[in-house]
């Protein structure tokens, strides 16, 4: 199936939807770990306190039942005084509801009720399937809005004063603000455009076979980018394969170092980030994104990581991504593995739940919305037109676009505080339509 199969009506035939990011950081090599398998629920007595002793006061670890069929696991702030408007916060691949600790207390103080849970395939959430060969409606975008909705509903609201979503979260948080705008009453997008609901065929009536063969040809991505020297392949379509899982948990570097090293790749430490808009989406113009997205071919992930960091002798500690910070997601990760969060990725090449999502085709995203994210992201781009259509077509009340200095994709980790400074802005601008009812 071409990339266009997954496609926005805003956006081109020509051009493809880039998904979720992924993560980068570099350390001490460390020999390779072995972790129990995930259990579909976890005994809170047998694993240690969350956040390995780095959360600030303020935040509490808990856990929500009946969350859409799921134990959901949410970070919480803001939780001590009633009344107060509710922000919540869909975290990406391969992060955590822990990736949203350095701007949940700053959110707190402004006066919101703060919850950020680990989505369904995620960290201590429990109550999905971890295998490969599953029904994958589990994982649908549609679902997933569905447990945002069934979080809220817990809590005792009735509507949320934003929704703000990172990486693959930013497609959830959109989605629930195009399906339920009168809950998710505004939404802030980080990283990842999103230029709305895959497309109908248009004038497909006055179209021959012949130019529509052509056109599927000429839009597919997987020839293309293989046909390049040296081959390459995208990297939605490998962490779709039945091989990522165990090459992300088993990596040969050790979970500890791949996490690291990704994470560190694809922040604004690594220099190798440049970010440009890109002129269309031919393989040739793809090929100027880095590896980690645009993937060698005989490569998986962990080796493509292992080739791209650099030493960690070479760029000393990593301020914000502490070692102990680090820990956090290799013992959530060696635990649960990354199946069930991959399984996302799987969504967008299944042709059942394209078709579902074609349901809403050419509905726009009409709240109050916004959009953050890294100067040194590649996410940004990687969708030649995406960042325009959303502007002016997708997201019809959008006020603020932002890109911020010194940051890459981990924005809310690498500069908190301008992080915090533009949601409450934000939401500050939306006051007397952001009220709890």
């Amino acid at each position: 199936m071409s990339i266009r199969t997954v496609m926005s009506s805003g956006v081109s035939r020509r051009k493809f939807l880039i998904g979720a990011g992924a993560l980068s950081i570099a350390c001490a090599p460390r020999p390779a770990q072995s972790f129990p398998s995930y259990a579909s629920e976890f005994d809170p007595v047998t694993l240690p306190p969350y956040g390995n002793g780095t959360l600030a006061p303020g935040i509490r670890s808990r856990k929500v039942f009946n969350i859409n069929g799921l134990s959901m696991h949410v970070l919480e702030a803001g939780f001590d005084e009633p009344d107060r408007p509710l922000v919540l916060l869909l975290h990406g691949f391969p992060d955590l509801c822990y990736c949203w600790r350095k701007v949940m207390v700053p959110l707190a103080a402004a006066g919101y009720h703060v919850i950020a849970p680990d989505q369904r395939g995620y960290g201590r959430t429990s109550g999905w399937d971890d295998a490969y060969d599953v029904d994958l409606g589990a994982f649908s975008l549609l679902t997933m809005a569905r447990d945002a909705l069934a979080l809220v509903e817990a809590f005792g609201y009735r509507s949320v004063a934003a929704v703000v979503g990172h990486d693959v979260g930013s497609f959830i948080a959109a989605w629930c603000a195009l399906i339920r705008p009168d809950v998710f009453r505004s939404v802030v997008l980080m990283s990842v455009p999103f230029t709305g609901p895959p497309a109908l065929p248009f004038n497909s009536a006055n179209r021959s076979q012949a130019e529509e063969a052509a056109e599927d040809s000429a839009n597919n991505m997987r020839a293309q980018l293989a046909a390049l020297h040296p081959p390459r392949k995208f990297y939605q379509h490998y962490y779709a394969s039945r091989e990522a899982n165990d090459n992300l948990h088993h990596s040969p570097q050790g979970l500890h170092d791949f996490l690291w090293g990704y994470f560190y790749l694809k922040s604004a430490d690594w220099k190798g980030n440049k970010p440009i808009p890109l002129k269309n989406a031919s393989a040739a113009e793809l090929a100027q994104i880095p590896g980690y997205y645009i993937m060698d071919q005989s490569k998986g992930m962990a080796e493509t990581v292992a080739a791209l960091a650099p030493s960690p002798v070479d760029i000393g500690a990593t301020p914000w991504l502490t070692e102990a910070e680090l820990d956090v997601y290799v013992s959530e990760w060696g635990r649960t593995g990354f199946q069930g969060a991959l399984n996302f990725y799987r969504v967008f090449l299944d042709p059942s739940l394209i078709a579902q999502f074609r349901l809403f085709a050419g509905r726009t995203v009409d709240v109050p919305s916004a959009f953050i994210g890294g100067k040194s992201d590649w996410a940004v781009y990687m969708t030649p037109g995406a960042v325009d259509v959303m502007r002016s077509r997708t997201c019809t009340r959008m006020q603020e676009y932002a890109l911020l200095d010194g940051a890459g994709h981990w924005l809310q980790q690498e500069q908190p505080d301008s992080v915090c400074s533009a949601l409450v802005s934000f939401l500050r601008n939306n006051t007397e339509r952001l009220q709890r009812p």
